[in-house]
């Protein structure tokens, strides 16, 4: 299975380094020396990660083949991959990857059967569980503790505590 760990952003210097915008809680496991990454779009990659350093909070990686600025800027906004044994799973148990989520029943602490998990959307400030319900419509959920205190994957299911409101709005529209 593959996993987006990470997006290319801008050159650094003039020696083939970018900066990443990190997307994995495993940035060790996955953006070390010597991992080799599929891109998106294709034609990028694959890409082998040759040094990695943080360099004031941002983290800066070098891959083989890439020895100047020209190089390192054509890469920008590629998408990073990992590939991910399926059965693996993340070292917290409070964490939980994209696919482990993907259609899971949702329903509110009470029981009461709100829609199916249909997408997991990524925010610079939190991730939000897009819903898609029995008539169709879709809600959006923040995925957050308060709002979403339970996953059960061995039940297939997600339990919520909507905040007044949060469902009532995606029934009315």
């Amino acid at each position: 299975m593959q996993l987006v760990v990470g997006r290319i952003g801008r050159a650094h210097g003039i020696k083939g380094e970018v900066t990443v915008e990190v997307r994995t809680d495993e940035p060790e496991q996955r953006l070390g020396p010597g991992a080799v990454l599929a891109t998106e779009p294709a034609s990028a990659g694959p890409l082998t990660i040759e040094t990695g350093r943080v360099h004031s909070g941002r983290l800066l990686l070098r891959f083989e083949g890439v020895k100047d600025r020209t190089g390192a800027e054509a890469l920008r906004n590629t998408l990073l991959i990992a590939e991910v044994d399926p059965t693996e799973l993340p070292e917290d148990p409070e964490e939980f990857y994209d696919h482990q989520l993907m259609d899971l029943d949702v329903v509110t602490v009470d029981g009461t059967a709100v829609g199916r998990i249909s997408e997991i959307s990524h925010l610079p400030y939190q991730d939000l569980l897009v819903v898609k319900r029995p008539d169709g419509s879709e809600v959006m959920i923040p995925f957050v503790e308060e709002i979403v205190p339970e996953i059960d994957l061995e039940e297939q299911r997600a339990v919520i505590n909507p905040p007044p409101g949060l469902l009532d709005e995606a029934q009315t529209q």
